[in-house]
């Protein structure tokens, strides 16, 4: 049976080594401060809010709200974008996405200054992934796939890692993230041929392609650490699964990610890791 790969471990253990550094900041007069942009009342960005709160409780984190109703206009919103940027006792900003459709999503990423871009949706953000350059920051979930191989002790450097999914969130940046690790990535997606058989070559196999059963047992083996990213809502189930067969996969593989319980415990924890870091560099 395959060892489960839990998150809050991970994400509690993270959150003890950041509020070391809010401590330390503090001494120093410098409190570090998420600002979170919300439009409208999604229930995922309520749940997901929830969460960060919490997680910015734990660790010290100062946290200001922007919410704006979701019929607001582009002009609101920007403008909302522009006094997070212009203070400089707001170091980090969550901007909840996806954003409504009368809104111009682009822009108002590209309006959001790097420095300040703390779940990595900005450009510069995305440059300072690919090139590994302390650019604002890789994406939240991408990067807590390595905080959570990390944790438990998986050695990266030389290993054959497959990803699949190539989406800008997380199937791209945690290929580059795990190459900086030194492993070697595969990327695949829903239409690799024989996807199950490239999945079966790896040694780490990351899932996020967003669709239920993209990995089954047929695309595993023994031996295999499987971190799945995926969440979605199995209406014949009535439950939240992931991309990955659970139950089909458990008996197969060495460690494995349940969903819920496993890699989106640890995002929130990278955020406040990412909130505290970017309050570090401002006042370098």
């Amino acid at each position: 049976m395959a060892k489960e790969l839990l998150g809050l471990p991970v994400a509690n253990a993270l959150t003890e080594q950041v509020a070391e550094r809010v401590r330390a900041l503090k001494e120093h007069g410098v409190e570090p401060t998420l600002a979170i942009l919300r439009v409208g009342e999604r229930a995922d960005d309520l749940s997901y809010e929830r969460g960060a709160l919490k997680r910015c409780e734990k660790a010290g984190v100062a946290v200001r709200r922007y919410v704006l109703d979701e019929g607001c206009t582009q002009e609101e919103l920007m403008a909302s974008i522009a006094q997070i940027n212009a203070d400089t006792s707001i170091h980090g900003c969550l901007m909840f996405r996806p954003l409504p459709a009368t809104l111009d999503e682009a822009a108002a990423c590209a309006a959001l200054d790097p420095s300040k871009d703390v779940d990595g949706i900005t450009q510069g953000s995305l440059y300072g992934v690919f090139a590994q350059q302390p650019v604002g920051f890789a994406p939240c979930t991408a990067e807590a796939c390595c905080e959570l191989l990390d944790h438990y002790g998986y050695d990266l450097t030389g290993a054959r890692v497959c990803v699949v999914g190539r989406s800008l969130v997380i199937g791209k940046p945690v290929s580059m993230l795990l190459q900086a690790r030194n492993a070697t990535v595969t990327m695949c997606h829903t239409r690799t041929r024989d996807l199950a058989a490239t999945c079966r070559e790896a040694e780490i196999l990351v899932v996020a392609a967003g669709h239920i059963g993209t990995v089954g047992a047929d695309a595993v083996a023994p031996g295999q650490v499987v971190v799945d990213v995926g969440i979605n809502w199995d209406e014949a189930a009535g439950k939240l699964v992931g991309d990955v067969d659970y139950a089909a996969c458990v008996p197969v593989v060495d460690a494995i990610t349940p969903v819920p319980r496993g890699v989106g415990s640890v995002t929130t924890a990278v955020l406040v890791k990412h909130v505290v870091e970017a309050a570090a560099r401002a006042c370098a």
